[in-house]
């Protein structure tokens, strides 16, 4: 009886195995790499709206306080104009940084594509061995 195989053998299997395991690993990677990219660029453009308003926030606080070195010292109306713009600026810097906090708040970190991925894979594992 002659039986011809077809079959590949246990160290082309192993070889083959080896592989597509590299394989899968430096695309879980690349796949990692770009989500977490992409997530930390918009966590940095919300991070800009905090910062953004917290310095027009600041300044606002500095308008005020001109305000109320113009009242006591002067004692005139001009201190009326520097509360307006003083209070102009500060709610300028509220809403900057509200919209910041609310955006952050709505960014989430974690890389659930890289996971999602990973579990398919380790499913794909278990069967393959």
């Amino acid at each position: 009886m002659n039986h011809v195989k077809d079959e590949k053998s246990l160290g082309s299997l192993f070889s083959d195995l080896t592989s597509e395991m590299q394989r899968l690993v430096r695309d879980e990677i690349t796949l990692l790499k770009s989500e977490m990219s992409h997530k930390i660029t918009r966590g940095a453009k919300d991070l800009s709206f905090l910062a953004i308003g917290a310095a027009v926030l600041y300044a606002g606080l500095l308008a005020v306080v001109a305000a109320a070195v113009f009242l006591l010292a002067l004692a005139i109306p001009i201190w009326i104009s520097a509360l307006i713009v003083g209070a102009i600026v500060l709610g300028i810097g509220y809403f900057l940084i509200k919209k910041g906090m609310a955006d952050l708040k709505q960014t989430d970190f974690t890389p659930r594509e890289t996971i999602s991925t990973l579990k398919g894979d380790k499913e794909w594992l278990k069967k393959r061995t």
